[in-house]
């Protein structure tokens, strides 16, 4: 299922995805509003990284950073007054860092209809130890064939950052090879 090298670290017991999966909700209110009146991306975005650190931290047992935000995505806005819920989950584990998947949802507070989906985010968070240094995780055990296929996107995603890297890296290596300082 994955196409890594084999971890040293394989004797660290695998966590289902459920074990660190986790919902955060929180109700907008004025103070979260851009100029045009709805919530400001900044505030969802920030709602994101908090369930999704938490998601990491129980994952990896310790503290997690943010290393990246991959993607994020607003589908709808939200507006003051709506009941907004952060669902996330880890999606795949390397040796130090882990993807998470975030779902955002929203209703409106006061009524009974049901929740839509709002945004969506993949971020991607470095465990570390005392001293800010990668620290191993375990393995992620996807449980259902949705979490399957996350895990497999999630690859897809990870071999799309590091070959962006590597090509941004020899374009620079380029440039400065040829003598452009920019």
């Amino acid at each position: 299922m994955t196409d890594q090298a084999p971890r040293p670290e394989a004797d660290i017991p695998g966590k289902p995805t459920s074990a660190s999966r986790t919902t955060l909700s929180h109700i907008m209110t004025g103070s979260d509003t851009n100029l045009l009146g709805t919530v400001h991306g900044g505030v969802i975005m920030k709602l994101v990284d908090d369930a999704a650190g938490a998601v990491a931290g129980r994952h990896s047992g310790g503290p997690a950073v943010t290393a990246s935000m991959d993607e994020m995505v607003f589908l709808e806005p939200v507006r003051v007054g709506d009941l907004v819920h952060v669902k996330a989950q880890v999606n795949w584990t390397g040796r130090s860092s882990m993807e998470v998947g975030v779902r955002v949802l929203a209703e409106r507070w006061n009524e009974s209809t049901p929740a839509q989906q709002v945004g969506s985010a993949y971020l991607v968070f470095a465990a570390v130890d005392a001293d800010g240094k990668p620290r191993t995780v375990p393995p992620v055990q996807p449980e259902s064939e949705r979490d399957k296929r996350r895990y497999q996107e999630a690859q897809i995603r990870r071999t799309h950052r590091l070959a962006r890297r590597r090509a941004i890296k020899e374009l620079r290596e380029k440039r400065i090879a040829d003598g452009i300082d920019d």
